[in-house]
């Protein structure tokens, strides 16, 4: 299967199915010098690890990483970085009755007519818990990108279903199961979510992420844009289906004295472009936002086709996400740091010896 590695310097590379004996990466193009533990890695994948609440899956997973090549003596050595994370807690048993099924709104169906054999157990391949790679490849950026350009990124649920939950600071974020920004929305969403769960049904989210701190230059100007790198990845994260940089949509309805970033000798006045103009950084703050749909794998039965295009029905039974996109705020901030340190190694490789002729605003 083609199709598993992204990124041009910063390359990850993932194997594994939901169901199989672990996930695995390989992360090639890292500088040698930087810093790294299991630590860094795994205080990332514990943020998004299944089991963490009673609103989403109840799988239960340790995410233990064990970095196999790459760091010696406690630092990157600028070869391919492998590492592992093994499944413990896969009941292959709860996909028995689905196995010839198709689920709506799944890969099932897309996997069997692509290649002519799918693994059935959790999704195989289509499963969201390939993530788990992504956020331990996310993990090693954000360290290199703080700690060489000062670099910080961060996301929240911005909505949850009908929702809208209001920014308020960042401290709320990690300090509740769904990475809201606003302490007092909690109970609201811990509500909506038991009563969504016991009605056998799911929702999608919308998830925020900014990158602080980017320094401007970063992107190309036609093919391999930062914007539309930044797309890309998130597009691969499993459930998107929409993705905004700055205003997105919005700017529909704006007029160009309206969206247009004004600059003074100070700077920017507004960010209606999301931190790029061009596929290039302006050095203001990166804005993302992601939609997630609504889990596919519900209770509910619903009409589909078998393996042998006759009709019938499914419903999933097991241990699911009700809403995956509680969990996608670390998947949507590693997807980011990676995209951003492949463009920080590209522009480093061709433009690392400019000197602006203008003083940076």
């Amino acid at each position: 299967m083609s199709g598993n590695t992204f990124g041009t310097l910063y390359c990850v590379t993932s194997f594994g199915e939901s169901h199989g004996p672990a996930y695995g990466g390989v992360v090639d193009g890292c500088p040698p010098g930087l810093e790294l533990a299991v630590a860094d890695l795994q205080d990332e994948l514990d943020r998004r690890k299944p089991g963490s609440s009673r609103h989403v899956t109840q799988r239960r997973e340790s995410d233990a990483v064990e970095i196999l090549s790459g760091v010696y003596e406690g630092k990157t050595t600028g070869t391919p970085i492998g590492f592992l994370v093994r499944n413990e807690d896969a009941r292959s048993k709860d996909y028995a009755a689905i196995a010839e099924k198709f689920r709506p709104g799944h890969a099932d169906y897309t996997y069997w007519q692509k290649y002519g054999v799918r693994d059935p157990r959790g999704g195989g391949r289509a499963s969201a818990r390939e993530t788990v790679v992504r956020v331990a490849a996310g993990a090693i950026a954000r360290k290199w990108l703080a700690a060489r350009y000062g670099v910080k990124v961060r996301g929240y649920l911005a909505q949850l279903g009908p929702h809208r939950i209001a920014f308020r600071d960042w401290e709320a974020v990690n300090a509740n199961p769904f990475f809201a920004p606003d302490a007092g929305a909690v109970a609201e969403l811990e509500k909506f979510m038991d009563q969504l769960r016991e009605s056998g049904d799911s929702c999608g989210a919308r998830v925020n992420v900014v990158a602080h701190k980017v320094p401007v230059g970063w992107g190309e100007p036609v093919y391999g844009r930062l914007d539309a790198d930044i797309a890309a990845a998130m597009m691969s994260i499993n459930a998107v289906k929409g993705v905004e940089i700055g205003a997105g949509f919005t700017a529909v309805a704006q007029k160009g004295s309206e969206h247009g970033d004004e600059m003074t000798p100070q700077g920017f006045l507004s960010n209606n472009n999301g931190g790029v103009l061009g596929g290039i950084a302006t050095g203001q703050d990166v804005l993302v936002s992601i939609a997630l749909k609504p889990t596919s794998s519900i209770r509910l039965p619903r009409r589909t086709i078998d393996v042998h295009g006759s009709a019938t029905t499914v419903s999933t039974t097991g241990r699911h996400d009700p809403c995956v996109g509680i969990r996608a705020t670390p998947i949507a901030e590693a997807m980011l740091a990676c995209v951003l340190m492949d463009h920080a190694l590209r522009h480093r490789a061709q433009c690392g010896d400019v000197t602006p002729p203008t003083r940076a605003v």
